[in-house]
């Protein structure tokens, strides 16, 4: 199945899952059933795209998601660098393991400044910080997806 984009999720229905790919870690996020609110759901350390690529697969089988958004890290001056050419192969090999979900991108841009200020706000510091930071940009992401989605009906 080809890369989509958010507006064409909305003939679809059901829980999505938002996925913020990263080299090290990768954040996820997963949309109420009703697809009103995203929560984050934590991250995973795999390692490697394939792996990862297989192991979202898997969580999003396990948690039943009919549809995946992926951030797509684009430039302040909305050009692509290497982050989103690696970003689209990681969406591609989802696309390709589950052919019958449809795979979404989103620009991501500004997600991690904003998980920075709330984690600021909330003073949250040290180890803690690079735990919840890539689950939030997921969240943050998603949450925006939704409201896109929520735009179209």
């Amino acid at each position: 199945m080809d890369i989509c984009t958010v507006a064409q999720l909305t003939g679809t229905t059901g829980r999505i899952l938002g996925v913020d790919f990263g080299d090290v870690r990768t954040g996820l996020a997963l949309s109420d059933p009703s697809r009103f609110l995203a929560s984050g759901i934590g991250y995973i350390s795999v390692g490697g795209i394939e792996k990862t690529a297989a192991r979202v697969a898997e969580i999003a089988q396990e948690k039943g998601a009919s549809a995946i958004v992926v951030g797509l890290p684009r430039n302040m001056d909305g050009s692509e660098g290497p982050r989103a050419s690696r970003s689209r192969a990681f969406a591609e090999l989802l696309a390709g393991l589950l052919p019958s979900v449809p795979v979404a991108m989103i620009d991501e841009r500004l997600t991690t400044v904003s998980a920075t200020r709330y984690l600021n706000e909330t003073n949250t510091r040290g180890r803690n910080r690079k735990t919840v930071i890539d689950t939030l940009s997921a969240q943050i992401f998603l949450q925006n997806a939704l409201d896109l989605l929520f735009l179209e009906r």
